[in-house]
């Protein structure tokens, strides 16, 4: 009883608190601390792959380490990439994140990638939404959001302009999975009244 009265004198004459005020004051920094601590992510946490329970996938939740843990209901993103293989620029359009049932789809210098794991900067809304179901090269490496430039023409483009579309490329080939390449539109030959053939593209 002894050393419970002198730590109590001791807590007064250091503190200038009553030993309740220093244990209430106590308590809430503790709970304040682990608190905040709740609201970071380890390190080595970060960059670990989502771990889905079977209970979680028996109910269609994705968890998404690319969206910080924000659970999407009902997503219904193929997990494995499609493989379209040859595709023209119209067949690509249909793939600009419209459909929830089709993945993402964009194309750097003629090659298509899948980006749907990253929804929330090339999904409807996102940021990049404008470069999805395109041939972007040009856009990329303009830097431009301009949809006139959106397309895969580098004519007049400098070095240091296919430079920065060299980089996209790499980080897309590092980034994403790709699933296709661009072909040109089938030509097609109608014959009008007169007989006379024609081409259209």
């Amino acid at each position: 009883m002894e050393l419970y009265s002198r730590m109590m004198e001791e807590i007064t004459l250091y503190t200038g608190l009553s030993p309740t005020a220093f244990f209430t004051i106590a308590a809430l920094m503790v709970v304040v601390y682990r608190t905040v601590c709740g609201m970071f992510v380890a390190p080595e946490d970060f960059n670990k792959p989502p771990t889905i329970t079977a209970s979680a996938s028996a109910t269609n939740i994705n968890i998404s380490n690319n969206s910080f843990g924000n659970l999407n209901f009902n997503d219904s993103t193929n997990e494995k990439p499609v493989h379209l293989g040859d595709v023209t620029e119209q067949q690509l359009r249909a793939y600009d994140g419209s459909d929830p049932n089709k993945p993402i789809l964009m194309a750097i210098k003629g090659q298509v990638y899948d980006v749907s794991t990253s929804k929330m900067f090339y999904g409807p809304g996102g940021s990049y939404a404008m470069f999805a179901g395109r041939e972007a090269s040009r856009a990329l490496a303009l830097l431009s959001f301009k949809p006139q430039d959106i397309n895969g023409n580098l004519e007049g483009l400098d070095a240091s302009e296919l430079e920065i579309l060299q980089d996209w490329e790499d980080k897309f080939e590092e980034k994403y999975v790709k699933v296709g390449q661009l072909v040109p539109e089938p030509m097609r030959t109608e014959n009008t009244q007169s007989g006379d053939k024609f081409k259209e593209s």
